[in-house]
């Protein structure tokens, strides 16, 4: 599996610190974990000082805890699959998403998905999402744990990256064809930079700048806005239909390559007025009906919440009630919309007799 350019193979059914600067070399601790890490990475003689120093920070890497409490049920796991190429670079896996999935089809990701009954913690989940999409064995010693990332909002989910190592090069992908339409991997420190790292006389990367990035705003408690940075890089594999690297993943891999590399991007990475992450998720709990509902089918307590973005309950309530009756006339719109369709098709249906 890992090499710089896997192939479709063969079908498959069924550090930053607290604050959030860039993490220094900070002492690795000696684990039965990281001693293993040590031992087995020295032993590979193509790897880079450079890379070396990228998988210690990670492996020493912490993510602060997160305060709130998030359903079960819209938790979901990816994993960052490292490895080392053949010039002792680090790359990770990325995949392109089958066309004939219901969301997302077609785009550019890690493997993972949302957390199930059976799994342990998240490091299970993602494993198993990476065993079922891409065959990626679920041994540690093959394939030991470097961190565990601090959650990302997505849409209606929290999405944790569980970045992991590939130590064996003899493992080989199994596609399931169902969820991944083909495999591929991009340089990790080509996510600091504006460089494109691809060969210059590459239709797809003449004309086209390598990284880009806007702004967008989204609902903050009391009426305010958060600010959020988008970004997007190509892949170098758009004129094979190959999505750029876009949006969460996007996020999530800048985040790995800035803990690791111990340096911030060449490009602005974040607003300046974003919110800190406990408070973005209280207020998706609050004010996402998917995730609002999640939490009160699960008998989650909203009072913490509530406290961290600053709302009463009597203003919780007015929301959530603005925001159904919303929902009442959305719907009632739809049906009176479907009805007259109905009533359209018998009239010209009629005609025809």
């Amino acid at each position: 599996m890992p090499s710089k350019d896997i192939p479709e193979s063969q079908n498959r059914r069924r550090a930053h610190t607290k604050s959030g600067s860039p993490a220094s070399s900070s002492v690795f601790t000696k684990s039965r974990n990281t001693r293993f890490l040590v031992e087995s990475t020295n032993r590979i003689t193509q790897l880079k000082p450079e890379s070396k120093e990228c998988i210690y920070r990670l492996a020493s890497y912490t993510a602060p805890k997160l305060t709130v409490q998030v359903p079960k049920s819209r938790r979901a796991a990816v994993l960052v699959a490292l490895f080392i190429g053949r010039s002792g670079d680090l790359y990770v896996l990325l995949n392109r998403r089958s066309p004939t999935l219901r969301t997302y089809a077609g785009d550019t990701s890690l493997p993972g998905g949302k957390v199930e009954l059976t799994d342990r913690n998240l490091e299970d989940t993602a494993r198993r999402e990476a065993f079922e999409e891409i065959g990626l064995p679920q041994d540690r010693r093959k394939v030991p744990l470097l961190c565990i990332l601090e959650p990302f909002l997505a849409a209606e989910l929290v999405v944790t990256p569980v970045v992991v190592l590939i130590l064996d090069n003899t493992l080989r992908p199994i596609i399931n064809t169902d969820e991944v339409a083909s495999l591929f991997s991009h340089p990790l420190a080509s996510f600091l930079s504006t460089t494109s790292p691809f060969h210059a006389t590459e239709p797809e990367t003449i004309e086209v700048d390598y990284h880009t990035s806007f702004t967008i705003e989204s609902s903050a408690p009391h009426g305010r806005k958060y600010l959020s940075m988008v970004h997007q890089f190509l892949t170098g594999r758009e004129a094979g239909g190959i999505k750029p690297i876009f949006g969460l993943t996007a996020s999530m891999m800048v985040r790995v390559a800035v803990i690791g590399y111990g340096r911030f991007p060449d490009f602005q990475m974040t607003t300046p007025e974003s919110a800190p992450l406990d408070e973005k998720i209280a207020w998706a709990l609050l004010n996402r009906p998917v995730l609002r509902h999640a939490c009160m089918k699960e008998g989650l307590d909203m009072r913490l919440p509530l406290r961290i973005c600053n709302v009463t309950r009597q203003e919780f309530e007015a929301m959530v009630k603005v925001q159904e009756s919303t929902q009442e006339v959305k719907d009632g719109k739809k049906r009176h919309s479907m009805h007259s369709s109905g009533r359209n098709w018998m009239r010209a249906w009629k005609t025809k007799l």
